[in-house]
């Protein structure tokens, strides 16, 4: 939602930045990478030590960072269906070391079976929003829907760790239910939209493709 909602308003902010990493020579996959990189190695050493608000400052530089390679793609005219597929996968890998080492956190020192079985389903149902969409549009369909795509997920989740590395009580317990209900809206939405497309046959071949995914 907020992805389509502020995306011009960003891309006037950062598309200046862009423009001033290209010229250092630095490429959107570097970029890319180097994004990821500081946000997993964050998550890693702070959120796994209960050391929260730090560390959700740390990867905030990190994930603004990392979203300044599509304008660095921009700038040095090297847009490619590759790096679109390496910024997607990489996002992946960003969210899961977010989750998973707050699953980690809560399963030890942390000491809380229901958040992290509220990590856990986070961490399940945001993969599970992220796949459908990419299975949709593999299958020649768009699935430009749901409350909580990536940004809102990141926004919750890193609001509560940053609250709670605060002190604020019960900060972080509320981020993740909460997105576990969004994320499962989400899903339930993207579903009900592929339903749609495919029973009004508005996708190539909808009536007559299969698989497992």
């Amino acid at each position: 939602m907020l992805n389509v909602l502020a995306r011009a308003r960003v891309s006037r902010v950062i598309d200046p930045l862009g423009t001033w990493l290209a010229r250092t020579g630095l490429s959107a996959d570097a970029v890319t990478v180097i994004g990821t990189s500081g946000a997993v190695a964050a998550a890693v050493i702070f959120l796994s030590r209960g050391l929260f608000f730090v560390g959700t400052l740390v990867i905030w530089f990190f994930v603004m960072f990392d979203m300044l390679d599509g304008a660095v793609a921009r700038a040095r005219g090297t847009a490619s269906r590759w790096g679109a597929f390496l910024d997607s996968t990489l996002d992946r890998v960003a969210d899961a070391a977010v989750f998973g080492t707050l699953i980690w956190w809560f399963g030890g020192a942390g000491d809380s079976p229901a958040l992290l079985l509220a990590g856990l389903l986070c961490l399940v149902l945001g993969s599970l929003t992220s796949y459908v969409k990419a299975r949709a549009e593999g299958l020649g369909m768009t699935c430009n829907v749901g409350f909580a795509e990536r940004t809102e997920r990141l926004i919750i989740i890193l609001v509560g760790t940053g609250l709670n590395g605060l002190g604020v009580p019960y900060a972080l317990a509320a981020a993740l239910w909460l997105l576990v209900g969004a994320s499962l809206i989400t899903v339930a939405q993207r579903l009900v939209e592929v339903r749609r497309q495919s029973v009004l046959g508005t996708a190539p071949g909808s009536g007559n493709v299969t698989g497992n995914g």
